[in-house]
């Protein structure tokens, strides 16, 4: 195929032989399985801020800390250089999440250098060597269900552990490898400690998934596994190998108008953002 000018540079200077095919387009970026180091791979090309249709990247960048003072007094002043080291901060995010994820042991894609803005991974397959599909795109059998709930709720522990939270976590960033579960897609990726929204994002991503896996094991929607593990995390007792009932007693002495019209309102921008994606990759 045509190379994508984003790759021609990884070309030149050798970091890949050549590309085979495009994988998926996204809101965020387009992928491309390509061939280097002896193997195939994957790139991952971020498409510039302009292109982009994410609309809500303030949320997650809040606590999320800046290179030098410099860039973040410019990114504070929003000058147009600020701007642009803050497209660059957002698109390192990704990658400094992956290098941390792997050392802290959470089943996500092997990471292989970041050149000219274009991040390099493992390609997650299936038991035949194709690229692995989505969980939205499985049928799974009850005791398949309960068992990818209860390894995807260990790596979200494992993930609060190391300080992240997803932030985006559904159906569609997960994909079903030959082992199992693999999670993808972290440049929205949020600091539990410095982000006033951690609590929410941590909810949405927990429910998410047991919203989609109930489906196939329906006793999944009566667990409260995000609000334990956050009970936990917020009073120093939460560790990666931290058994979870997936039982919690929520106080109902008040009612959280808040927490309510931000679900609300959470489900109200995710339903235009996929539908954006949509007619994004239906446009390319």
């Amino acid at each position: 195929m045509k190379t994508p000018n984003g790759l021609q540079a990884l070309i030149d200077d050798g970091v890949i032989d050549r590309v085979l095919r495009p994988l998926k387009s996204g809101k965020e970026a387009s992928v491309y399985v390509v061939h280097g180091g002896g193997e195939v791979r994957c790139a991952k090309v971020y498409k510039d801020m302009a292109q982009r249709s994410f609309q809500q990247r303030t949320l997650y960048q809040e606590g999320r800390k800046v290179r030098g003072s410099r860039e973040a007094r410019a990114i504070g002043k929003a000058t147009r250089y600020g701007r642009k080291q803050q497209e660059v901060a957002w698109k390192n995010a990704e990658v400094d999440a992956l290098y941390q994820l792997r050392d802290a042991g959470v089943r996500v894609p092997e990471p292989f250098g970041y050149f000219h803005g274009v991040l390099v991974m493992e390609l997650v397959t299936d038991a035949a060597g194709h690229s692995a599909p989505r969980l939205g795109e499985v049928e799974l059998s009850a005791q398949q269900a309960r068992d990818f709930h209860r390894f995807l709720v260990r790596e979200v522990v494992k993930m609060l552990c190391a300080g992240l939270i997803h932030g985006d976590l559904s159906e569609y960033n997960v994909l079903v490898a030959d082992e199992g579960p693999v999670i993808i897609d972290f440049p929205q990726v949020v600091s539990a400690a410095g982000n006033n929204a951690s609590r929410r994002l941590l909810l949405r991503d927990v429910n998410a998934l047991t919203a989609r896996l109930g489906r196939f094991a329906p006793e999944l929607l009566d667990t409260w596994y995000g609000e334990e593990m956050w009970a936990l995390y917020e009073a120093g007792a939460l560790q990666p190998d931290t058994v979870l009932t997936g039982k919690f007693v929520p106080d109902t002495s008040r009612v959280d108008v808040e927490s309510v019209r931000h679900a609300i309102e959470d489900a109200r921008q995710e339903a235009i953002i996929r539908q954006q994606g949509r007619e994004a990759a239906q446009e390319e």
